[in-house]
């Protein structure tokens, strides 16, 4: 069985006052439950680490780069993201592939680097709009798949996080249906490359899941938990989306 996963992606947001969301959040879960994931700012990740160690919340990066040191000013290396305590980090999210140009293969050198510092890859991929009313949408998600996992990827050192770009914090979300067609897709291409341990990755759907549309998102089969961002801010919004996980 594959456990469920909600990731909380705080991206540019926050600073140490809400670093108390952490507490809060961290009160109301059970070792049984879900795996919670909340990937703060750089800069939080320490103090975020402190706050949830002797919870079940787990704390993640956002970005890291592929090298593990040199001359990269502004960047973090895997290793430094796991010198704070943290498990797991974010690689390919669409905004570091719109915002900073990231392409598939550095992104697959990011999830590299991850593995070897020890921390989960949470590799993102997804379609723009213009690619989702296009007749080849599940191609390009295929294509973005295969170029950004590497070889090596298990259930254990990588979840996929499915996130469709047009759907990232702007409200919309795709169909019930087009959610399941995409993760059954995902799904397929992980066993045909991987065999049968391609069933213990862990697909997320993100993009604008919220307490009143998370318990419908998760009823699909292949559906294995969420990649959240705003609503992860606050405690008493990021705790319904985790109870609907729960249930389903």
């Amino acid at each position: 069985m594959r456990r469920k996963l909600a990731a909380g992606n705080w991206k540019m947001n926050g600073d140490a006052a809400l670093l108390a969301e952490l507490g809060t959040l961290a009160e109301h879960q059970n070792a049984n439950g879900p795996q919670i994931i909340i990937c703060p700012p750089a800069p939080l990740l320490s103090r975020a680490h402190e706050i949830t160690k002797d919870s079940p919340v787990d704390i993640g990066g956002q970005d890291c780069h592929a090298a593990t040191s040199g001359a990269h000013t502004g960047d973090v290396a895997a290793s430094m993201i796991a010198d704070t305590g943290a498990t797991s980090v974010i690689v390919g999210h669409s905004e570091r592939r719109g915002d900073h140009g990231e392409t598939n293969a550095e992104i697959r050198a990011k999830a590299q680097a991850a593995w070897a510092a020890n921390l989960t890859a949470i590799i993102c991929i997804g379609e723009s709009e213009a690619e989702r009313t296009g007749p080849d949408t599940l191609d390009v998600i295929a294509a973005q798949l295969d170029a950004s996992v590497p070889d090596g990827a298990t259930g254990e050192n990588t979840v996929i996080a499915y996130e469709p770009i047009w759907a990232i914090g702007t409200g919309r979300v795709p169909t019930l249906d087009q959610i399941i067609e995409t993760h059954d897709m995902i799904r397929t291409k992980l066993t045909d490359r991987f065999g049968k341990t391609g069933n213990a990755f862990r697909i997320l759907y993100g993009g604008s899941v919220k307490p009143t549309n998370a318990a419908e998102i998760f009823t699909a089969e292949n559906v294995d938990g969420a990649l959240v961002g705003g609503a992860s801010l606050k405690a008493a919004d990021f705790q319904p989306i985790i109870d609907a996980l729960d249930a389903s």
